[in-house]
Protein backbone atom coordinates (compact mmCIF):
# COMPACT_ATOMS: atom_id res chain seq x y z
CA UNK A 1 0.00 0.00 0.00
CA UNK A 2 1.23 3.42 -0.60
CA UNK A 3 1.11 5.56 2.17
CA UNK A 4 2.04 8.54 0.79
CA UNK A 5 -1.26 9.35 -1.19
CA UNK A 6 -3.81 8.67 1.21
CA UNK A 7 -7.21 8.99 -0.85
CA UNK A 8 -8.54 12.23 1.81
CA UNK A 9 -6.38 14.34 3.99
CA UNK A 10 -8.55 15.75 6.28
CA UNK A 11 -8.18 18.26 9.12
CA UNK A 12 -8.18 17.48 12.89
CA UNK A 13 -11.20 19.28 13.58
CA UNK A 14 -13.34 17.01 10.74
CA UNK A 15 -12.48 14.09 12.69
CA UNK A 16 -15.66 13.85 15.17
CA UNK A 17 -17.65 13.55 12.14
CA UNK A 18 -16.59 10.57 10.85
CA UNK A 19 -17.54 7.08 11.48
CA UNK A 20 -14.99 4.44 12.06
CA UNK A 21 -15.59 0.52 11.57
CA UNK A 22 -15.54 -1.60 14.30
CA UNK A 23 -13.43 -3.99 12.66
CA UNK A 24 -9.26 -4.20 13.39
CA UNK A 25 -7.48 -3.04 9.74
CA UNK A 26 -4.26 -4.98 10.78
CA UNK A 27 -4.61 -8.50 10.79
CA UNK A 28 -1.26 -9.47 11.58
CA UNK A 29 -0.51 -9.31 15.12
CA UNK A 30 3.10 -8.48 14.38
CA UNK A 31 1.57 -5.39 12.65
CA UNK A 32 -0.72 -4.48 15.39
CA UNK A 33 2.33 -5.03 17.94
CA UNK A 34 4.45 -2.04 15.85
CA UNK A 35 1.24 0.30 15.51
CA UNK A 36 1.29 0.65 19.41
CA UNK A 37 4.76 1.06 19.10
CA UNK A 38 4.86 4.05 16.90
CA UNK A 39 1.83 5.54 18.19
CA UNK A 40 3.66 5.27 21.66
CA UNK A 41 6.62 6.77 20.05
CA UNK A 42 4.82 9.38 18.20
CA UNK A 43 3.06 10.82 21.75
CA UNK A 44 6.34 10.64 23.32
CA UNK A 45 7.34 13.50 19.99
CA UNK A 46 4.73 15.21 20.64
CA UNK A 47 4.74 15.72 24.29
CA UNK A 48 8.31 16.50 24.72
CA UNK A 49 9.02 18.05 21.61
CA UNK A 50 5.35 19.42 20.38
CA UNK A 51 6.31 17.14 16.78
CA UNK A 52 3.19 16.32 14.89
CA UNK A 53 3.46 13.01 12.95
CA UNK A 54 1.32 11.89 9.96
CA UNK A 55 -1.75 9.46 10.90
CA UNK A 56 -3.19 7.17 8.15
CA UNK A 57 -6.49 5.82 9.36
CA UNK A 58 -9.63 3.75 7.67
CA UNK A 59 -13.03 5.45 8.16
CA UNK A 60 -16.37 2.71 8.42
CA UNK A 61 -16.15 2.97 4.21
CA UNK A 62 -12.48 1.64 4.64
CA UNK A 63 -11.47 5.32 2.78
CA UNK A 64 -7.82 5.79 3.58
CA UNK A 65 -7.47 9.12 5.08
CA UNK A 66 -3.92 11.24 6.77
CA UNK A 67 -3.98 14.14 9.84
CA UNK A 68 -0.90 15.72 10.72
CA UNK A 69 -0.69 16.50 14.18
CA UNK A 70 0.46 15.99 17.60
CA UNK A 71 -0.85 12.70 19.45
CA UNK A 72 -1.39 13.90 23.39
CA UNK A 73 -2.28 10.42 24.60
CA UNK A 74 -2.56 6.44 23.73
CA UNK A 75 -4.82 4.19 25.51
CA UNK A 76 -5.91 0.33 24.84
CA UNK A 77 -8.80 1.73 22.63
CA UNK A 78 -8.11 4.95 21.12
CA UNK A 79 -5.55 7.48 19.92
CA UNK A 80 -6.42 10.69 21.32
CA UNK A 81 -5.15 14.18 19.93
CA UNK A 82 -5.82 17.77 20.94
CA UNK A 83 -9.33 18.78 21.75
CA UNK A 84 -10.47 15.70 23.19
CA UNK A 85 -10.24 14.14 19.33
CA UNK A 86 -9.97 10.46 19.20
CA UNK A 87 -9.53 8.18 16.73
CA UNK A 88 -10.02 4.06 17.26
CA UNK A 89 -6.57 2.72 17.63
CA UNK A 90 -7.81 -0.59 15.85
CA UNK A 91 -8.10 2.06 12.72
CA UNK A 92 -5.01 3.66 12.70
CA UNK A 93 -3.09 1.58 9.98
CA UNK A 94 0.27 3.50 9.81
CA UNK A 95 1.88 6.24 12.05
CA UNK A 96 5.08 8.45 10.48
Amino acid sequence: MNYSTPSCVIQKENIPQLRFSNDEVLQSLKKQKLRTHYLERATQLGNLLKTKVKIYFKDNTNRLMSVNTTIWAVTSDFVILKQGVTIPKHSVVYVE
